[in-house]
């Protein structure tokens, strides 16, 4: 008998013991709702809508967004809006990005337009709704111009990726880098012919020029073009010593190809979007080592030295079941969403208003690095992770594996030349 008694004791007091252990509070109510209106069709577009639904879910897991002193969830409204597609006017994909606003009323919008000049058009439409949008792939500063400019209509644009006067910082910093190492001031310029990369070819060359570099020659394609070999020619013919390529189309990739097969003695070293990715060396048939591209933020690619950046690598090849390919969008794309819930929970609520001064507040450490934005609502790249947000450059080695060679703050190795190019003396 005395065994049954405290058989039931125990059991009862084990019972009781377990209301008393604490468990996370799910999530209730309605959602908040997320939309993404990008070029879902696009590597960087598909990719960075994957990071947002994997950050969603982890928070979701964890209880949802504090909202008024409610636990809520984020809901994920996506669309294409097929603007970086060839041919697709800016006024078409703007139909989409409205289209998804007035049909799923969100509480803000991630990753935005592709283009820069859908996200210079798009902002009179974000300014007419007021609601908070953080991109994560277009990169015009005209955007922050604007904001600056008209900031009372503006105010509700942010951007968490790199910018064009970013891109170019990195990649004036690594030519010098370049010439600090091997001597080399001879330059060949490649780009694509759209905004974002005319200007950062445009500005990048006129740096360099200024510190003397010979720019000896530039190179616009059409978005969809495929064949490269004639500025390649002329770069060799120019003696070119760098080729900076600034590409994002799918196709550009047949440039590395080519400048290979036609063994032009030079460094390859810019971005060109599909040479991003571990699955670029079995892609383009190995033929593709020597070449550096720049990863326009930590977490794109693992960064040893940027923990935080390994850390989403590994969760999103968990999660969808391979690497991240694109070199740009992912990484600030997943940091948005917990952007977003720290503006959220500090605001007390949905007010777009109250949203915006919470956002200009953010300080966060993140895949990216450090996370704040400054008074055009851009956040701040730098070279130290620990101070600022971080892109980086690797180069591919025999074999296919890929290397960061710069900022020298994080580079796991030194820039090694191809065959056939030797340092000047």
């Amino acid at each position: 008998m005395k065994r049954w008694r405290w058989f039931w004791v125990a059991t009862v007091g084990l019972a009781l013991a377990g209301f008393c252990i604490p468990r996370p509070t799910l999530a209730g109510g309605e959602p908040v709702v997320l939309a993404v209106p990008t070029s879902t069709g696009f590597l960087e577009g598909k990719e960075s809508l994957n990071a947002v639904r994997m950050a969603v879910e982890e928070v979701n897991k964890a209880g949802g967004v504090l909202v008024e002193g409610q636990r809520r969830p984020f809901k994920v409204e996506s669309i294409d809006i097929r603007d970086a597609a060839p041919g697709v006017p800016v006024p078409e994909a703007l139909l989409g990005l409205e289209k998804i606003i007035l049909e799923k009323n969100p509480h803000a919008i991630v990753v935005g337009p592709f283009r820069s000049e859908a996200l210079l058009a798009g902002m009179d439409i974000i300014a007419k709704y007021k609601v908070p949008m953080l991109g994560t792939i277009a990169m015009t500063p005209a955007s922050e111009g604007k904001i600056k400019k008209d900031f009372a209509k503006y105010k509700y644009i942010f951007r968490t990726c790199l910018n064009a006067k970013y891109l170019v910082g990195y990649l004036v910093g690594l030519m010098k880098y370049i010439e600090k190492e091997f001597g080399f001031n001879r330059l060949f310029v490649m780009h694509q012919d759209v905004l974002w990369a005319r200007k950062t070819a445009e500005i990048t060359s006129a740096i360099l020029k200024k510190s003397g570099w010979k720019i000896l020659g530039s190179e616009a394609y059409p978005t969809g073009a495929s064949d490269f070999s004639t500025g390649l020619m002329k770069a060799r013919m120019s003696r070119a010593q760098v080729i900076l390529p600034i590409f994002d189309m799918p196709q550009s990739g047949i440039l590395v190809k080519q400048w290979n097969s036609m063994k032009v003695p030079t460094l390859m070293a810019g971005f060109i979007s599909p040479l991003a990715g571990s699955k670029a060396w079995k892609a383009f048939d190995g033929k593709i080592a020597g070449a550096m591209n720049a990863i326009f933020e930590v977490g794109n690619i693992p960064v040893a030295k940027v923990p935080e950046s390994v850390k989403f690598y590994q969760a999103y090849q968990r999660r969808w079941g391979e690497e991240v390919q694109s070199g740009h969008g992912p990484a600030p794309s997943y940091d948005t969403v917990y952007v977003l819930k720290e503006a959220i929970e500090a605001a007390g609520g949905l007010d777009a208003g109250s949203i915006v001064a919470a956002l200009e507040k953010t300080d966060r450490r993140g895949t990216i690095g450090r996370i704040r934005y400054d008074e055009g609502h851009q956040v701040v790249f730098g070279q130290d992770p620990a101070k600022a947000a971080l892109g980086c450059v690797f180069q591919w080695r025999p074999g296919g594996k890929r290397v960061v060679v710069y900022p020298p703050s994080v580079a796991e190795d030194k820039i090694l030349l191809p065959p056939g190019l030797k340092p000047v003396k």
